[in-house]
């Protein structure tokens, strides 16, 4: 396939994706939900990690931000969530508990009302879809991708997101990352980088 036929299977693809998620129900949501973060309690568990970068739930994703609150409360983690500072630039990751302040950001997304800016050494990646090789269909904007190939020392990025995204492949480009795990409300695969 050529690259502007690969572009525009993708919005395809993601599009047929978004519409089949919009499709579930608040209950069948939250299940999903409760699934993903049973399976992130046991990579935690594995992994350790010391600021966990979360993401605020969009375009009815999977909420992970009650897990995110009992994994600050009884794990003394630290949170972080994403924010968009500049149009086709990294993210930067800014410090927030639950209950803490937020404002809009960009797309209207809440990030918190102060940068105290830190490194996740655990981040939550929403996909839309992914494939085999763990990389991750996004909204294609592009943003994860940026983000992790600017990171000055690499974290444990999961890709999080619902089981009917498994795709054969998402025609993987250059700028394209993979995910070092993906979980999902099926299933998780925590292989290790490169392995």
């Amino acid at each position: 396939m050529t690259p502007a036929e690969i572009a525009a299977w993708r919005r395809a693809k993601r599009a047929e994706l978004l519409a089949r998620r919009q499709d579930l129900r608040p209950e069948d949501r939250k299940r999903a939900a409760d699934i993903i973060a049973s399976k992130l309690d046991r990579l935690c568990a594995d992994t350790t990690p010391t600021i966990v970068g979360l993401y605020w739930p969009i375009q009815q994703e999977p909420s992970l931000l009650p897990w995110g609150r009992a994994l600050a409360q009884h794990r003394q983690i630290s949170l972080c969530l994403p924010v968009v500072v500049r149009r086709q630039a990294p993210l930067e990751y800014w410090r927030w508990a639950p209950g803490e302040a937020t404002v809009p950001g960009f797309w209207n997304i809440p990030v918190p009302a102060h940068r105290d800016r830190v490194m996740p050494d655990l981040i939550l990646a929403p996909l839309v879809g992914f494939d085999r090789a763990r990389y991750r269909l996004g909204y294609g904007g592009g943003y994860f991708d940026r983000t992790l190939a600017a990171l000055p020392q690499r974290a444990f990025v999961v890709g999080v997101g619902y089981q009917f995204g498994a795709l054969e492949t998402i025609f993987p480009q250059p700028h394209d990352i993979a995910m070092d795990a993906i979980a999902t409300d099926a299933t998780t695969d925590a292989r290790a980088r490169g392995t």
